[in-house]
């Protein structure tokens, strides 16, 4: 018994490493070529088998890129802080990959799935750390942890470039924080419980996804990961056009690896929370149950489920990084502050106001509590979206302002 509750987690962890890495390496070949279609040209396609002429569309090209980081020299520049230099990318790198440690890739695999010879009694939660109650902190703690591994890399590399992505990063990461813990504390209320398996089975009992009964809270929360994830249009902290490549301009080699790596992986882990906490995470109706007692055949079905919808929200992020232009430094601030979190304090002031009221409310609306959640949800948002344009006309209009061209 003491050797499985040690193989287990140890198991789970070499799983887990070996899938995003290489998720990480293929994700990024995947994004290359819808940047190809996108921009009407062909991507990668020519790199197969090595030292044959095999060219398997291009699959190659991961394995070709990962060896040549791992072979490129390393340069260190002189002026250089060397400590925090090599500090930064480390650190970046442990807290992206450490939070997947909570984060649940199905529900369970049950006892039933394995030859009884190998005495395995109880069904296996697929995650590293399925009884941490205090999961979604646990992701925050780590996610916040990275924005240091920026700062350092942008102050030890010690030119403008590298220290103007740092300044970014810190003053961008920090303000996102905010929305992206409004918008979760709505879901938390509504579940009363913090732990990520807790959400995804809660929704499945009740059959209403969170994205359903808080849109608002969904809007905040995916435009909050976006920036938390320095993607298109909020990668302020690199902006290539503008700062080379920001905060990681002076790394190269496996340094420039991790930092790539690990921005990667907070793009994977805010599209598995953005399921988890609002799309039902492994939950369909009709395919996958709601109780924790499953067979094999619809465990993995909750894999595949998670997967697709995780998938699904990946690729929505990489179409967004190709088709929308960068947005302004003051106007990524002005989003964080001015729209972003008053939006998400709305929306956590109707979730609670929702959790004290809205079994009568759903009384005198004559509605189940679903939807009468759901008519809620989505009045709320319109109501904020309509007095938001109102009050403020700039905020929902494009056109060039007169005053400030004059």
């Amino acid at each position: 018994m003491m050797l499985s509750l040690v193989l287990e987690p140890l198991l789970k962890i070499v799983v887990v490493l070996v899938g995003l890495m290489t998720a990480a390496a293929y994700l990024v070949l995947l994004e290359r070529w819808i940047a190809a279609w996108v921009q009407d040209r062909i991507g990668p396609n020519r790199v197969g088998v090595p030292l044959t002429k095999i060219r398997l569309f291009g699959l190659g090209q991961p394995l070709a890129d990962g060896v040549k980081l791992l072979l490129k020299e390393e340069i260190t520049p002189s002026h250089v802080d060397r400590a925090l230099f090599f500090l930064a990318p480390v650190v970046m790198f442990v807290a992206a990959v450490s939070v997947f440690a909570v984060v649940p890739f199905g529900s369970v695999i049950p006892s039933d799935a394995f030859p009884k010879s190998w005495g395995i009694e109880r069904p296996i939660p697929l995650s590293i750390a399925p009884d941490l109650d205090v999961g979604m902190l646990y992701v925050f703690a780590l996610s916040g942890i990275a924005v240091y591994g920026v700062v350092l890399g942008g102050w030890a590399s010690n030119t403008k470039y590298s220290f103007l992505g740092g300044l970014r990063s810190g003053a961008q990461l920090i303000s996102y924080e905010l929305p992206l813990g409004l918008g979760v504390l709505g879901v938390v209320l509504a579940t009363g419980s913090l732990r990520l398996d807790a959400i995804i089975a809660q929704q499945a009992q009740s059959g209403m996804w969170n994205a359903m009964s808080q849109p608002l809270g969904f809007l905040v929360f995916c435009v909050a990961a976006f920036a938390e994830a320095a993607r298109l249009p909020f990668d302020l902290p690199e902006a290539e056009q503008e700062l080379v490549g920001g905060y990681h301009t002076e790394y190269s080699g496996v340094k420039l690896m991790m930092c790539m790596v690990a921005e990667f992986l907070h793009m994977v882990l805010a599209a598995f929370l953005i399921v988890i906490l609002f799309l039902g995470g492994w939950h369909c109706w009709g395919l996958t149950g709601s109780t924790d007692a499953v067979s094999w055949p619809v465990a993995l079905m909750r894999v595949v489920v998670l997967a697709v919808k995780v998938m699904g929200m990946i690729l929505f992020f990489m179409l967004a990084r190709w088709s929308w232009p960068r947005f302004r430094y003051d106007q990524l601030m002005q989003l964080g502050w001015k729209i972003m979190i008053p939006w998400g304090s709305i929306n956590l002031a109707a979730a609670a106001a929702w959790l004290e009221f809205g079994d009568r409310a759903a009384r005198a609306m004559r509605l189940g509590p679903n939807s009468a959640a759901a008519v809620m949800g989505w009045s709320v948002l319109l109501i904020v979206w309509a007095a938001t344009v109102a009050f403020d006309p700039t905020r929902g209009d494009n056109r060039p302002r007169r005053e400030v061209m004059k």
